[in-house]
């Protein structure tokens, strides 16, 4: 009787789960067992007699003495307490079981509703003002496009590819003559469109000997000339042309990588309120690195963020998908390249680290090209807060990856059997962040490095450009040569490559002399010098300072920004040989091997880069100069000012003491007026002595 009235009293967890009250809690029941009881499962233990008895009288002692009597309390305390909690977490328990049922349909319902809840935003948006909603519109376009087409694929794209397969059938069949015919067209409708823009613009047609040229070059350097793949290279390099067309001559293209680009400096901006609180204004706008090196905390905090939230892996084998299906290339290399425009030439290989060891070496070396042609966002964002152009950075770094490709296979084409030939794709592993907040704290965290690696390396850097001018000037003053510097060597030697490029010939010692800093030094020295001749430009400084040049023209200008947005210097040797050998320790004498000629095709492909910039460049258009200077305030001067005045200079004409006009300021009353507000700032001719 004793042992069922114990199986009636056993704990079960059907009574636990559903909240029933179990009868062993029950303030009923003993919490001592009975005489009978204890002897029968004594005995049946073989416990000797006298134990047994001892046992009882000491359980009689416990439960009947004042002690087991507090102990019984505390147990039914301990039950009655144990029976709350159950009742009170019953209906948690229940929502917790009916959420974990019916997971599927309240994701589908909360989906919904926000989806709805979206839709009537975007309608309030646009009611109130359409055209302050037109970047929201896009962004939501694009957004449901790729969601849309995601799931067509997922439910419709196999039926479809049914469908297709006669087409495509057929396709494949009539490919061997349709390629040739789709080339001549392409080929003829490229030099019909080029003799028409070039027919306009003279100067760029050295822009497109430069481009030739350089193609040539690396052809020239090419490892295996009998191997190089032409579909990479003719598709790289077409890839290159039209996203460049897109951005620097279609009406879209410019207002949606210039809105892109405000919209960049805009959220750099929002660096201020973190570094002013830590260091405080007056730092902030009188140091340097006070002022830019915490922009560089900041993207990479962002950057960290959108990786943790899958946007960065999600845009990365979208861009790789498309470079693998057009040019043919291995899905580790074109994973790799495409992970460069984002990142950085350590930070991309991490991408394909798995792979990295089976690697080719003209893997390899296609690896290394992407990372010195290209820059990482987190130091991006600190050439754009130098005033360097955001539009064209963010172009730079997009053209970069397809030309990467394409002269990494001209220059070491593939001549070994690939591991992944075939393969579709390649798994991007996740981070390893548990939340949102510890992503952006890791991301915070591992740029204090990439801060003080920068801050160190321009200490460095700047210091030991001043003592090689130094040394330069000692030498040339020895033979009577003034003013020797590293700069000037530079400017002599590389003025050819400026003037392919596109650069004007009293330009090109200048773009010369940053592609010299930027390839001995390192870019970051480069952008600041040119972000100085910009901020000389746009502040309407005259041309010339005596012999000494102070800006460059717009077109030098953009030029250079494409040139110089790359890690391709002698000093990324290291850093690129470090990081893939932690990886991959057992290719070092690979890695070692192809370095060089890597380097080598990186500074290339900034210059391809540059001179596509210099053929699609369009001069901006000086406006109505009569109207501007006739409401202008000279109290300060820019270049728009700079321009019409030497606009009204060449339109002035002075014979035997009499002054007139010609052009668009032939009759206009305020002609003297304007003349002599001009001659106030800037010197000519025209001027009175």
């Amino acid at each position: 009787v004793a042992l069922l009235k114990m199986e009636e009293n056993q704990i079960t967890m059907d009574n636990l789960e559903k909240g029933v009250d179990n009868p062993a809690f029950s303030s009923a029941v003993s919490v001592c067992p009975p005489f009978p009881f204890y002897w029968a499962t004594g005995a049946a233990q073989g416990a000797p007699a006298d134990d047994v008895f001892q046992g009882e009288e000491r359980l009689d002692e416990e439960c009947d003495g004042p002690r087991g009597g507090m102990k019984e309390e505390r147990r039914e305390g301990k039950g009655r307490f144990s029976s709350y909690c159950r009742k009170a977490l019953q209906p948690a328990s229940k929502v917790n079981y009916f959420c974990k049922a019916h997971a599927t349909v309240l994701k589908r319902v909360i989906l919904g509703l926000l989806g709805v809840a979206y839709l009537c935003y975007l309608i309030v948006a646009c009611w109130l003002n359409f055209q302050r909603a037109l970047a929201l519109v896009v962004i939501t376009a694009v957004v449901v496009f790729f969601i849309c087409w995601s799931l067509f694929k997922k439910y419709c794209g196999a039926k479809v590819l049914l469908l297709l397969s006669p087409i495509w059938k057929c396709f494949q069949k009539s490919w061997p003559w349709l390629k040739w015919l789709l080339w001549v067209a392409l080929l003829g409708g490229l030099i019909t469109w080029l003799a028409l823009d070039t027919s306009r613009n003279p100067e760029q047609l050295t822009s497109l000997a430069g481009f030739c040229f350089l193609v040539l070059f690396l052809f020239a350097c090419s490892k295996h000339h009998g191997a190089v793949s032409w579909r990479a290279v003719f598709w790289g390099l077409g890839l290159e042309f039209l996203f460049g067309l897109f951005v620097l001559r279609t009406s879209p293209g410019v207002q949606a990588f210039r809105w892109l680009g405000d919209q960049i400096q805009i959220f750099l901006g929002y660096t201020r309120a973190g570094s002013s609180f830590v260091f405080g204004n007056t730092l902030i706008e009188e140091v340097f690195a006070f002022q830019t090196l915490p922009i560089v905390v900041f993207f990479s905090c962002v950057m960290s963020i959108l990786y943790y939230l899958g946007v960065m892996q999600w845009l990365i084998v979208k861009i790789s998908w498309l470079l693998q299906v057009s040019m043919g290339t291995t899905p580790t290399e074109t994973l790799s390249v495409a992970g460069n425009i984002f990142v950085g030439q350590t930070e991309a290989p991490l991408l394909i680290r798995p792979y990295l060891a089976d690697l080719t070496r003209s893997e390899i070396h296609a690896v290394m090209t992407g990372g010195f042609s290209t820059i990482a966002g987190s130091v991006m964002g600190a050439y754009i807060s130098f005033g360097i152009d955001a539009a064209s950075l963010i172009a730079a770094s997009v053209m970069a990856a397809p030309c990467a490709l394409a002269m990494s296979k001209l220059v070491y084409p593939e001549v070994e059997e690939s591991k992944f030939k075939g393969k579709e794709s390649v798994h991007i592993s996740s981070g390893e962040e548990q939340n949102i907040l510890e992503a952006a704290s890791n991301g915070a965290a591992a740029s204090v490095g990439l801060v003080a690696n920068i801050a160190v390396n321009l200490i460095a850097f700047l210091a030991m450009l001043e003592f090689i001018n130094a040394a330069l000037l000692w030498f040339g003053q020895m033979v009577d040569i003034e003013g020797l510097s590293f700069q000037v060597i530079c400017s002599y030697v590389l003025m050819p490559v400026a003037f392919l490029m596109g650069a004007d010939w009293a330009d090109s010692p200048l773009v010369a002399e940053l592609l010299g800093i930027k390839i001995f030094l390192n870019e970051f020295v480069a952008y600041q010098q040119l972000a100085t001749y910009k901020k000389n430009r746009l502040a309407g400084l005259e041309e010339w300072d005596g012999s000494q040049k102070q800006w460059i023209s717009e077109r030098a200008e953009s030029i250079a920004t494409f040139a110089l947005c790359g890690f391709a210097n002698l000093s990324s040797i290291g850093i690129m040989l470090g990081g893939l050998a932690s990886i991959a320790p057992q290719r070092k004498g690979d890695l070692a091997s192809v370095v060089l000629r890597a380097l080598l095709t990186g500074i290339c492909v900034s210059m391809l880069n540059a001179c596509l910039a210099g053929l699609l460049h369009v001069p901006t258009e000086v406006g109505d100069c009569v109207s501007f200077l006739s409401t202008a305030n000279f109290s300060s001067t820019s270049y728009t000012m700079y321009t019409c005045c030497k606009q009204l200079f060449s339109s002035s004409v002075l014979e035997d003491g009499t002054l007139s006009f010609t052009g668009a300021w032939a009759g206009v009353a305020d002609s003297v007026l304007c003349l002599t507000q001009c001659c106030g700032h800037y010197n000519h001719t025209s001027c009175p002595g």
